[in-house]
């Protein structure tokens, strides 16, 4: 889905349920988050991620791209290959991302399951 076309989505002008319906989706948070670390090729992030299946990690990366948060870049050799990496748009949600994560692990007494040290884009 473009964009353009997610903010006319039912969000009753509401911005924070329109970032919301942007990294909503079983994977998206975990991608945002990997990406987050750096550039990596499809096979990695399906490695890092572990159960997700071909088709589901293809959906979830074209409708991050599709909403502005990520870049795809296809690396022209035999067989070709793609990597992807946050955008400035993606890197804006990281500290979102960061504060959920705090507000979580107190308010649900977790501790976080994926790395917090990230080098700085």
């Amino acid at each position: 889905m473009a964009f353009e076309e997610m903010k006319m989505k039912p969000n009753h002008g509401c911005p924070v349920q329109a970032t919301i319906n942007v990294m909503s989706g079983k994977w998206k948070v975990q991608i945002l988050w990997h990406l987050s670390f750096g550039k990596l090729r499809y096979a990695e992030l399906r490695r890092k991620l572990g159960r997700i299946s071909e088709k589901v990690l293809t959906d979830q990366l074209r409708q991050l791209e599709s909403d502005g948060v990520i870049q795809r870049h296809v690396i022209p050799t035999v067989p070709p290959m793609v990597d992807y990496s946050l955008n400035a748009e993606g890197e804006k949600l990281v500290p979102l991302m960061e504060s959920l994560c705090d507000w979580g692990s107190e308010h649900f007494d977790m501790k976080p399951n994926l790395p917090r040290q990230r080098v700085s884009a």
